[in-house]
């Protein structure tokens, strides 16, 4: 009675030396206990996209076939494949954004303003090739889509502020 007390999710038998472990305790093999490898997460909205955004996704895709053609790490070919699955998608559902004439800010555009009395330079670009450390926005963040239409000398509304955003100038971007 006190080997149950101790532990009580092992049946013991009338013969001392044979333990019969419960179901419940018993490891069938390591992939059952893997935590779940979810795909990458796809921006919700529209996939829009430069030409040359286009060709960058064409690019990606092959270096991630490449890599997987002389790979032989199963870990790591199950990340590619994964990586690969995400590109595939993304290049399925990417729409050609129309091209910005420099006159309003639009996807494309690169657009100098002041945010609280300090003077910015950003790029709207698409969602896979936005880094805030360069400057360059998604279309879909808050800022940008404050953005959005706004022509030289427009004050936008950004938070709170109605008087927060005042464009200075747009451009096309470089590259």
């Amino acid at each position: 009675m006190l080997l149950s007390a101790i532990a009580p999710h092992v049946h013991w038998n009338t013969n001392p030396s044979e333990v019969v472990v419960s179901v419940a305790f018993r490891r069938e093999s390591d992939e059952e206990h893997k935590e779940p490898r979810f795909e990458l997460p796809i921006p919700a909205g529209p996939n829009l996209f430069t030409a040359a955004g286009k060709q960058l996704i064409e690019d990606r895709l092959s270096a991630i076939e490449a890599e997987i053609a002389g790979c032989t790490d199963k870990n790591a070919i199950e990340v590619l494949m994964r990586q690969k699955r995400y590109w595939q998608t993304r290049h399925a559902t990417a729409e050609l954004a129309p091209i910005p004439t420099g006159d309003e800010v639009a996807f494309g555009t690169r657009t100098i303003f002041r945010l609280k009395g300090k003077l910015r330079t950003i790029d709207i670009v698409g969602d896979d090739k936005a880094d805030p450390a360069t400057k360059r926005i998604s279309f879909s963040s808050l800022l940008a889509r404050a953005l959005l239409g706004a022509s030289t000398s427009d004050v936008c509304a950004f938070g709170a502020d109605d008087q927060a955003v005042a464009i200075i100038e747009i451009g096309l971007q470089s590259g």
